[in-house]
């Protein structure tokens, strides 16, 4: 540390309200830094003294200071306490958060709720079907990223929201009406609530998936010719049709804080991240260079691309609200969602928030291009989200995966210790690094093998060559954890 932290007597006091403890901490503590009362640097109190001063149990604490130093506001430092991270002011007063503001129940917000007394029974890990196929006597297991595993949804939910979607007229099985009222108005309520996302529903359009969005999303924002960043390793679709669409694509590498707003240039016009957690090394965009890149790209006048495809599920900390809820990022922000990460991808349906003066310009382009999603769709989703069954739904598949997770990151620690794991806090892949000298496409074709599908991780890179292995967990059984520990260390050893 360059000075002696200084060490504040802070006045703090719990914000009324009774969402979880830690939240309130957190929030109380953000309060004296955005009031500059606890400044870059300055040591705050230990978890005890804290603990005692608030009076509250002192493990409230220890996960309100787990909460502000995964967001990027706290610095930990070995034998001398927590102190105020750098530019944590500045993050504070932009509205950055370490978590989610709880939001209006959807009755506020005219949405009809389910009858709180109906049963609820979800499908168990046990009443799950087997997988399909036997590879030398063992199950042919689908670990490539991408897919959330369909089996956890709640059959009765699913069957009541499409008989709502399905109980109109029978030519809205083939109309191309782009209004979604009903659906428009339950993700406004859906993301407010989940992604801290304040956007009211007419400004939301929906569109049938994100690969049929982005070029429309390219051409609406008059990228022909412009240079675009993309993350690099990072999404082979946006890269796609960015050049398909006529931009010129730059790839930045990125860290284990994904895209570091420092290495964007004034030749570039826009940017395409996944700040939540970035495709596919799985870093978690902190506070500071989120307010670092909504401040570039209001000075620049530029845009940036949004892409919160798994935002919803994290596992050892609360998701940050998404880069959209900053201060100032209405204007230059896109946020981009869709079902296909929480439900299913059969579904292709997307939602994207605009700025308010690429509204038109973007609805214009999805009716040119016929990118509609059908009345029948619009509304079993509506029903789904505003009956209470999405909400339901992300919290047990977030318990399941999270088993899921905890059983393959424990296998791969047993049996391939020597393997760096990447991505582990949030979404449903992990990534294990292999040795510079290794061939990750070789290490991948070994396990198919053996019945295993992962994905390389230079087939994800642009100009970046670190080789890997992206390990999907959402459809991995608990019980083949251990297998596929063993098999990855097995072909990573003989590909060396």
């Amino acid at each position: 540390m360059a000075r002696t932290a200084r060490v504040p007597d802070l006045p703090i006091r719990l914000p009324d309200g009774d969402g979880p403890l830690r939240h309130r901490i957190s929030e109380a503590i953000l309060e004296q830094i955005g009031a500059g009362r606890l400044r870059p640097g300055d040591l705050l109190p230990s978890t005890r003294v804290l603990a005692t001063q608030l009076a509250v149990g002192r493990g409230a604490v220890v996960a309100a200071y787990d909460e502000l130093t995964a967001a990027g506001f706290v610095d930990g430092v070995g034998g001398s306490g927590t102190i105020v991270a750098a530019d944590a002011c500045l993050a504070a007063r932009a509205g950055a958060r370490t978590h989610v503001p709880e939001g209006l129940p959807p009755a506020a917000q005219g949405i009809a709720l389910a009858d709180p007394g109906s049963p609820r029974r979800g499908l168990g890990t046990d009443d799950l079907p087997p997988m399909p196929a036997v590879v030398g006597g063992h199950p042919s297991l689908e670990l490539r990223p991408g897919a959330p595993d369909t089996r956890l949804v709640n059959a009765a939910d699913w069957r009541r929201a499409w008989r709502r979607g399905a109980s109109g007229d029978i030519d809205e099985f083939v109309r191309t009406d782009t209004s979604h009222g009903e659906l428009r108005q339950a993700l406004s309520w859906h993301l407010r609530r989940t992604r801290g996302v304040t956007t009211p529903p007419d400004r939301i359009l929906v569109a049938p998936g994100v690969n049929a969005l982005l070029p429309a999303l390219v051409a609406a924002a008059g990228w022909r010719g412009k240079q675009v960043v993309l993350e690099d390793p990072g999404y082979v679709d946006p890269r796609q049709a960015l050049e398909r669409e006529g931009a010129r694509v730059r790839p930045v590498p990125v860290d284990d804080d994904g895209l570091d707003p420092a290495l964007l240039t004034r030749r570039d016009d826009g940017v395409y991240v996944t700040p939540a957690h970035q495709f596919p090394l799985g870093g978690r965009m902190p506070v500071a260079r989120r307010v670092e890149l909504v401040a570039w790209a209001r000075s620049r006048g530029a845009l940036v691309i949004e892409d919160d495809y798994d935002g919803e599920f994290r596992y050892d900390v609360s998701p940050l609200p998404a880069l959209h809820s900053l201060d100032g990022a209405d204007d230059h922000v896109v946020y981009v969602g869709t079902a296909s990460k929480v439900l299913a991808p059969s579904l292709r349906v997307a939602w994207v928030v605009p700025p308010a003066r690429l509204h038109g310009p973007l609805r214009r382009e999805l009716e040119t291009r016929g990118l509609h999603v059908t009345p029948v769709v619009g509304r079993m989703l509506a029903e789904f989200i505003g009956s209470g069954a999405l909400a339901r739904h992300l919290a047990r598949a977030g318990r399941t995966y999270a088993a899921r997770r905890a059983a393959l990151v424990a296998a791969l620690e047993r049996h391939a210790p020597g393997l760096p794991q990447a991505g582990v806090c949030a979404g449903l892949h992990v990534v294990a690094r292999l040795p510079h000298d290794v061939d990750d496409h070789e290490v991948a074709s070994r396990l198919e093998g053996k019945g295993i599908r992962v994905t390389p991780l230079t087939a994800y890179a642009i100009d970046s060559a670190t080789p890997g292995l992206v390990i999907g967990y959402a459809t991995l059984p608990e019980t083949q954890a251990d297998r596929v520990g063993r098999e990855i260390a097995i072909a990573a050893g003989s590909a060396t």
